[in-house]
């Protein structure tokens, strides 16, 4: 199982969207700073995560929540 998930900082408010197979260690790799693009962020939150059976199916999910409107639609879905 594979699955796409969105946090949100803490700090500032911005999202972060990944994907993993290993949702509770890389949740855990994200707010202990071992993730050099969302250290300076930290602590998260998780908002939402997307069960995917197949990694192919998590890539191209995280990449059409990662696209321009869909991110805003995410920002606003969560303030």
């Amino acid at each position: 199982m594979f699955y796409v998930y969105i946090l949100k900082s803490r700090k500032d408010g911005n999202l972060y969207i990944g994907k993993t197979n290993n949702l509770e260690r890389r949740i855990k790799e994200h707010n202990s700073g071992q993730v050099s693009s969302t250290k300076s962020r930290r602590p998260f939150v998780i908002l939402k995560t997307l069960a995917c059976e197949t990694e192919l199916e998590a890539r191209k999910l995280e990449l059409e929540c990662k696209k321009g409107y869909k991110r805003e639609s995410f920002k606003k879905g969560f303030r």
